[in-house]
């Protein structure tokens, strides 16, 4: 299984994040997934996350009008004490599952940073060669098998993010991150549940299971309070306290909804699933690789150290160091040209035997042209190298329109590379300082 490798090493002229006098960005600032980031990176959220601002409304207001409608009525009707301990246990609790809400919502759920460059094939000799010339068909498997507690399952090959997804692993499309222990995209809270906040995820379910059960009871006893107080039936007690009956229908009704999704998430802890398995999966009519007992099962999600971020959003983003170039016969080759080059999905890569025969075919075009003297330096009138090369960035760097050659391999397939264009400006000017000595010798 293909793994991220580790960050490469920043540039050495980078320092403290500064390079040639300009501050590198920070990493939240060039992500590539569809986040939203607040604080400077230190809270990442979805896309989604203006709905995080109703759910928090759905909480608090309910709880503000039990406090001043219900609990402030029954502080008067019990013991100064008994009635002050049923409003701070309210608005504790309340406070306790925004805070819940906010570590679900503001965290990184488990996102695996993206590949630079996919990954090579597995066996891949970047030295060896086809007979022919020929190079060979390099394509990424789709999907690869590995073995998890004896039982065969698939990962897949992500095309986003250029990495095998580990196991569990799925790329929401929301966010559009790939994330470990992926259970499902929540509207509710503006996040991904994965690895990292699956354990806050529920806990703040089950907490506002509770705490509408507690305003849902209070509120019946405070029509019970009435009924006592005033000898009277009970629909006359609740005539005569309206905000009681809205926050009943309200909460019954919301029970049924985080009441059954924390039902069912004990469900799936109990069985060690995810969202995601369990609607594509269905591991009842199939062995459930992850399953190792109820009560480990529990163990794993509640007992066990949540793994570190594997990004940090707030470090400069690294430069990645230039590779020097390795002089070669008195000019300058680089590194990258002993490399092969193109794109993996294609099966196309430049080997040796192109590069070198490109080379060559340069060196004997430049020993035929005309207005090169005798001495095989440049007469007075040089040629001109931008009728026979491209004009684009001679400096090294990639052209914006790279030109197929007319010169190299008739295969077509072959392009002039900025090292080419390099060594045949190093052969020019050694040419052109070795016919300047000549000439200086002749006088």
């Amino acid at each position: 299984m293909y793994t991220v490798p580790p960050p490469q090493g920043s540039d050495p002229n980078c320092v403290d994040g500064v390079t040639n006098g300009v501050a590198a960005p920070r990493v939240y600032q060039t992500w590539k997934g569809s986040n939203i980031f607040f604080l400077q990176g230190r809270f990442i959220f979805g896309p989604d996350v203006r709905s995080l601002a109703l759910t928090i409304f759905l909480i608090a207001a309910p709880v503000a009008v039990f406090c001043v409608f219900v609990a402030r009525k029954l502080m008067d009707a019990y013991s100064h004490h008994m009635g002050l301990s049923i409003m701070v246990v309210a608005v504790a609790f309340t406070l306790y599952v925004l805070a819940l809400l906010l570590l679900t919502s503001g965290r990184d759920p488990g996102i695996i940073p993206r590949n630079a460059h996919p990954p090579e094939p597995e066996g891949y000799d970047g030295s060896a060669e086809v007979g022919g010339g020929q190079t060979p068909q390099l394509r990424l498997p789709r999907m690869k098998d590995v073995i998890v507690n004896g039982i065969t399952v698939k990962i897949k090959y992500c095309d986003t993010c250029m990495l095998y997804r580990p196991p569990r692993c799925s790329h929401c499309s929301i966010c559009n991150n790939c994330v470990e222990r992926f259970d499902h995209h929540c509207p509710w809270v503006g996040q991904c549940i994965g690895l990292r906040n699956y354990r806050f995820f529920f806990m703040f379910v089950f907490s506002t299971t509770l705490l509408c059960i507690y305003v849902f009871g209070f509120c019946w006893v405070y029509i019970k309070r009435i009924m006592d107080a005033e000898e009277t039936t009970i629909w006359k007690a609740m005539t005569k306290t309206p905000a009681s009956i809205v926050l009943i229908i309200y909460t019954f009704i919301s029970v049924w909804f985080v009441g059954g999704l924390t039902v069912f998430h004990l469900y799936l802890i109990s069985t060690n699933q995810t969202t995601y398995e369990n609607f594509r999966y269905r591991y009842d009519r199939r062995a459930n690789p992850y399953n190792k007992g109820v009560v480990d099962n529990f163990k794993e999600i509640f007992c066990t150290s949540i793994p570190p971020s594997k990004n940090k959003f707030r470090v400069r983003v690294p430069q990645e160091p230039g590779l020097p170039p390795r002089t070669v016969s008195g000019g300058f080759i680089s590194p990258n040209m002993g490399k092969a080059v193109g794109d993996i999905e294609m099966g196309r890569k430049a080997g040796w035997a192109e590069a070198g025969g490109g080379l060559s075919d340069f060196e004997g075009r430049l020993s035929n042209t005309d207005g090169l003297d005798k001495d095989g330096g440049f007469g007075n009138e040089s040629p001109d190298l931008s009728q026979t090369l491209p004009t684009e960035n001679m400096e090294g760097r990639a052209p914006m329109h790279p030109r197929r050659s007319s010169w190299g391999r008739k295969s077509g397939s072959w392009e002039i590379s900025p090292e080419v264009l390099a060594l045949a400006a190093g052969v020019g000017e050694s040419n052109r300082h070795g016919s300047g000595s000549a000439t200086g010798g002749n006088r």
